[in-house]
């Protein structure tokens, strides 16, 4: 009788070979989940710097006169910025940009008096190469002539 209720009350090679294959499984997907999450938060903080910078970028041009933006050296046409400006030793991802002014692709009379301003921002995220760009555009007459 003792020897029949040890048979019974053991787990066999199989249940236990099934129950760490279900127990591999669950950890494998719990840190599959861990780095796609941590992956994600990365990107959404990197994109989020880089729309930062586009919006610094902007509130520049909205500061300058007609003849600051159309001239050569008032408004730099490529720049640098790091992920973080103020860290101390590790600065982190660095974002290369542009800044195009051309005339506006509008056709009026009004088109002279109208530039196409494009913002853009290049990094890498590991190996992939992101990107934003943000076009405006800026008249004449318009918004700086109210500042000065």
């Amino acid at each position: 009788m003792r020897v029949a209720r040890k048979k019974l009350a053991a787990f066999s090679l199989v249940e236990v070979t099934v129950g760490l294959g279900i127990v591999g499984t669950c950890v494998a997907a719990l840190f599959s989940g861990f780095t796609t999450g941590f992956f994600t938060l990365r990107m959404a903080r990197e994109n989020l710097r880089a729309t930062q910078i586009l919006l610094q970028k902007t509130e520049t041009l909205r500061l300058l006169s007609w003849d600051q933006l159309t001239g050569t050296n008032a408004l730099p046409t490529v720049f640098a910025e790091r992920y973080d400006p103020n860290a101390a030793t590790d600065k982190g991802i660095t974002y290369n940009g542009t800044i195009a002014v051309t005339t506006c692709p509008i056709s009026s009379s009004y088109s002279n008096e109208m530039k196409m301003v494009v913002i853009a921002v290049n990094w890498k995220t590991g190996s992939m190469d992101r990107n934003r760009s943000y076009t405006t555009y800026v008249s004449r007459y318009g918004l700086q002539n109210y500042i000065y």
